[in-house]
């Protein structure tokens, strides 16, 4: 992982070098729409005075359950015994890109969601919030962090999410036999290179051609700017949009040329 000084050095480079984000000289009516209808929304919907109490609770939680990590880890705690309260300040998306997550599913209306890493279940609760007539297939390899995200999604009468438990390594193959196609995927469970490269082409393998896919953490390490460039660079890749936080793919073949947009978010 990067030190908190490298990523400023990094986050002050993306400031100085991205699109102002107004859509100004954007060439691409994708990505004009996106960040006029999407991005730039500012909406107050209804669920986010129903979902963000939850966080609230979840940050002032002092309960301490036992959770396997199947990932890169968590770089500020290093115990398997975990206050509730640590894990919703270190894993929980912030509630900027956790309700630009819920205005894309509400946009564009994926009906069936992968989201890789449930952590807390709030960012789930946005994803399947954007479409109740969609469904959110989300993996968690912790049992005591599921457990409580399916507490939330019940406190919050939320439906449409299926849990699904484990290491993503055995539970992914079984989830993709059983899903057609994928619309949308979040991708926020594992922060090392390889696994990232995996789970993106298996999600390819089973997308539609308009699917998008949001990665996490593209500037986190160097293992996970590696596979980023490595994604943007996949021949079935034709849009990228890099919010310095969380990047953007999409492989619609109806993008002719190939490419990339940094945008100040």
């Amino acid at each position: 992982m990067f030190t908190p000084f490298q990523l400023a050095k990094k986050y002050l480079h993306y400031r100085l070098t991205a699109s102002n984000g107004k859509g100004h000289g954007v060439h691409s009516p994708f990505v004009f729409d996106f960040i006029k209808n999407v991005l730039r929304d500012k909406k107050q919907y209804g669920c986010y005075s129903r979902i963000e109490p939850v966080r609230k609770e979840l940050l002032s939680n002092n309960k301490t359950i036992e959770v396997e990590d199947f990932g890169a880890g968590s770089s500020v705690i290093k115990s398997n015994q975990r206050v509730v309260k640590d894990i919703a300040a270190s894993s929980l998306k912030p509630k900027k890109y956790a309700q630009l997550l819920f205005r894309m599913v509400q946009y564009y209306q994926p009906k069936t969601i992968v989201e890789l890493g449930t952590s807390l279940g709030v960012t789930t609760s946005y994803l399947a919030s954007g479409n109740v007539n969609g469904k959110v297939y989300t993996c968690e390899g912790a049992k005591e962090i599921a457990t409580i995200a399916k507490q939330n999604f019940a406190t919050l009468n939320i439906k449409n999410i299926d849990v699904i438990e484990g290491d993503f390594t055995k539970t992914l193959p079984t989830l993709f036999t059983q899903l057609q196609d994928v619309d949308f995927a979040f991708i926020d469970g594992n922060h090392r290179k390889e696994p990232t490269i995996e789970y993106f082409k298996q999600l390819l393998s089973h997308s539609t051609p308009s699917v998008l896919m949001v990665f996490d953490d593209i500037h986190w390490s160097k293992e996970m700017e590696g596979a980023w460039a490595e994604i943007q660079q996949h021949p079935q890749v034709t849009l990228t949009i890099d919010l310095f936080f969380i990047g953007i793919v999409c492989i619609n073949t109806d993008f002719k040329v190939k490419q990339h947009f940094s945008i100040i978010y």
